[in-house]
């Protein structure tokens, strides 16, 4: 067995961790408000969201070919494979710190800011700033702006159609409702999330020399992205979704169905439109907010979203930080 196949092998054995960290780490994004509210049972919940993490993986390959070359240039063969290695590690890394403290930070920025990281002490490694800057960095600040304000903007157009409805009747409505917006939740968080890991093997093929194209993703890495996803998935992320659910705002049925309605809505745009992979936390977290704003502005439990939104800034530069470790520790082994 060749020295380059060991590394390739030892790379996806890393994203397939990173992609099962990523599902029970972010299932919380497409069934917290629907577990909060009770319109689905957990196992009810978690089991559609590992359906929609599958489906939508078939959907994201844009994203995939946008984290497998247009975020940093590595060099061919085993060294260019150690900073990917030491990039998944490092976003596992941060993914688990983060769990472990029930805070939602994003595992997509987490990869990023870890393969960044790698690369930036890496022989002949290039991190493309100009993709970062237009496809990482941008979309960072602009979905969660976009959330929070389209979120407000559905949950007062939501009280002022159902202005006259009647309490009892509209609660179950929305409880229904829930069902179809959870499963497009789950369907965009597949679309973005499972896209990555795709990303991520693609680029070490193509860096170890096992395939011409940087942006060809085999079959078998739809299926095994989707599957792994969709188990983390289904094991749950408790922590976080009582997070999302309970300790941000009160959710009731009609603004858990305006949360995920934007949310998912913002994700289908990014993925199929802008082919940018943005995160899938940020998105709902901040949408989640802007419902809760339309209450009043006390009903936001803004001492916990201050703590999420330092979680995210963060993200980024301590996934980097601890790729950077992590990829000296592995230098020589991948020399």
């Amino acid at each position: 067995m060749s020295p380059e196949l060991i590394a390739v092998i030892a790379v996806i054995i890393a994203a397939m961790a990173f992609d099962y960290t990523n599902g029970f780490h972010d299932a919380a994004n497409a069934i917290a408000t629907s577990v909060s509210t009770r319109a689905l049972t957990p196992r009810v919940a978690l089991a559609m969201a590992a359906i929609g993490n599958l489906v939508g993986a078939y959907f994201g390959k844009e994203v995939a070919k946008t984290v497998g070359e247009g975020l940093v240039s590595l060099p061919k063969g085993v060294s260019g494979l150690g900073v990917v290695f030491a990039g998944v590690v490092g976003a596992i890394a941060w993914n688990l710190i983060t769990w472990y403290f029930g805070l939602p930070s994003s595992s997509s920025h987490a990869l990023f800011g870890g393969l960044v990281g790698a690369t930036l002490f890496a022989s002949h490694g290039t991190v493309l700033w100009g993709s970062i800057l237009d496809k990482v960095l941008i979309p960072m600040v602009a979905s969660p702006v976009a959330g929070f304000v389209l979120g407000f903007i559905a949950m007062v157009a939501i009280m002022w159609i159902f202005r006259r409805g009647q309490p009892g009747k509209l609660t179950r409505g929305f409880r229904h409702a829930q069902t179809v917006s959870a499963a497009f939740m789950s369907v965009g968080h597949g679309m973005q999330d499972a896209a990555k890991t795709m990303g991520i093997i693609v680029l070490a093929l193509y860096t170890g020399g096992f395939q011409d194209s940087p942006t060809h993703i085999p079959w078998w890495v739809f299926w095994t992205s989707a599957l792994v996803l969709a188990a983390g998935t289904y094991a749950g992320g408790w922590r976080i979704i009582r997070t999302l659910g309970r300790k941000i705002i009160d959710l009731g049925p009609a603004e858990g169905f305006a949360a995920e309605t934007v949310a998912s809505s913002v994700l289908f745009f990014n993925a199929l439109v802008l082919h940018a992979p943005i995160s899938t936390t940020h998105t709902i977290t901040s949408a989640i907010m802007g419902v809760g704003a339309t209450k009043r502005l006390s009903a936001v439990r803004w001492n916990m979203a201050g703590n999420i939104v330092i979680a995210w800034m963060t993200t980024f530069p301590a996934a980097a930080i601890i790729a950077c470790l992590v990829y000296f520790l592995v230098r020589p082994i991948f020399g």
